[in-house]
């Protein structure tokens, strides 16, 4: 009988032992389910800030702070690399640190992950220790995750987590990891071409206004603020005879003046840039094109009946003994289209300026396409 009660326990006990396990694979099942779908949706958080109508700087901003809200990680920080110089494009650690953490390229311990792209994980041991790159600070950082960032086997900067607590990241999903910093060098790489734009925005020398490239930048994000935008191109048909009978510098002058009285007579809400040589771009974000006609008759008009005279810098041109003064009268024609939120403004001002240069240069007139 003893014998047969012991059986049955051993039985009772190998059957809650399997089934036991069966619960444990189960569980991890479940886990790693979960994970998958809350790295989806984080997933598709960074993809919905990189297609929103910020600044790239703002994107990686949004990104970092997705990372230490999800990921519960205490601090985190993002520094690029531009080939000359690292920069912190975010981080939640306290300024007085960001010398330190935009300068990690140079320390031992981090030399050797960067040039492998392997990341490198670092722990003090004990209270009263510090990490390697720690100068003056004790208490903010017990360890640290580092991850060197590849865009198409090209360096572009790091990523670092840090914790409070020692060997905190003993135990985390490195895959996971990976999966965020992969994350930040697909939401980098799509940015990059959103932040070349944005840093070679120029102003320009002789009108005061900025070049072609803000339109692609801030200019789009203001026009994407309402569904429709009246975008108007025009050319100084005429700067090419001005130059040639009065010279560059009374060319120069033209295009002065011509930008003065524009900016003298449009909303500060209105989008003014100089195009390209003589070209210029004006955009009425939320205006329809019909309500925009009246007002490019009327600029039309005042840079029409413009005299700029003659430039004295044109000493080979300028006769100071005339009788008359010279003067320049500027003409321009002019192209009028619609803009759609979230298309290709690009194509859009490519195809006005196609049709500025085909057009005849005795042409000036308002047109619509």
């Amino acid at each position: 009988m003893i014998i047969a009660v012991i059986v049955l326990l051993v039985v009772i006990i190998v059957f809650l032992m399997i089934y036991n396990m069966s619960i444990h694979k189960k569980i991890d099942v479940f886990k790693n389910i979960n994970q998958k779908v809350k790295s989806l949706n984080i997933l598709q958080e960074f993809m919905n800030t990189i297609s929103e109508e910020t600044t790239a700087d703002e994107k990686i901003k949004k990104i970092n702070d997705i990372i230490i809200e999800q990921y519960d990680i205490k601090y985190s920080t993002i520094v690029s690399y531009t080939g000359t110089e690292y920069k912190i494009k975010a981080t939640n650690v306290d300024s007085k640190h960001w010398d330190t953490l935009a300068n990690l390229h140079k320390e031992e311990i981090f030399k050797d992950s960067i040039q492998t792209a392997t990341p490198k994980y670092i722990t003090v041991e004990r209270e009263g220790e510090r990490l390697p790159y720690q100068k003056l600070e004790f208490g903010r950082a017990k360890c640290a995750m580092f991850f060197p960032l590849y865009v198409d086997n090209v360096y572009v900067g790091y990523w670092i987590i840090e914790s409070g607590k020692p060997h905190d990241f003993d135990n985390i999903d490195t895959t996971v990891l990976e999966v965020v910093k992969n994350n930040i060098i697909s939401a980098l790489k799509s940015i990059e071409r959103q932040g070349v734009i944005e840093n070679i925005v120029r102003t320009d020398q002789f009108t005061g206004l900025k070049s072609e490239e803000y339109l692609y930048g801030e200019g789009k994000r203001k026009m994407d603020e309402f569904t429709t935008s009246a975008v108007c191109m025009f050319k100084i048909t005429n700067i090419a005879e001005i130059n040639e009978n009065f010279g560059r510098h009374t060319g120069n002058d033209v295009i002065i003046e011509l930008s003065d009285v524009i900016k003298e007579n449009i909303s500060s809400e209105y989008i003014f840039v100089r195009y390209m040589g003589p070209k210029f771009v004006i955009v009425f974000p939320g205006v329809e094109v019909s309500a925009v006609a009246e007002f490019m008759a009327d600029i039309k008009k005042k840079i029409e009946i413009m005299e700029i005279p003659q430039s004295q810098e044109d000493d080979f041109y300028y006769e100071e003994d005339e009788d008359e003064e010279l003067k320049a009268e500027p003409k321009i024609n002019v192209v009028i289209t619609t803009y759609y939120k979230g298309t290709a403004l690009e194509s859009l001002t490519k195809k006005l300026e196609e049709y500025l240069d085909n057009s005849a240069e005795t042409e000036h007139t308002i047109n619509y396409i």
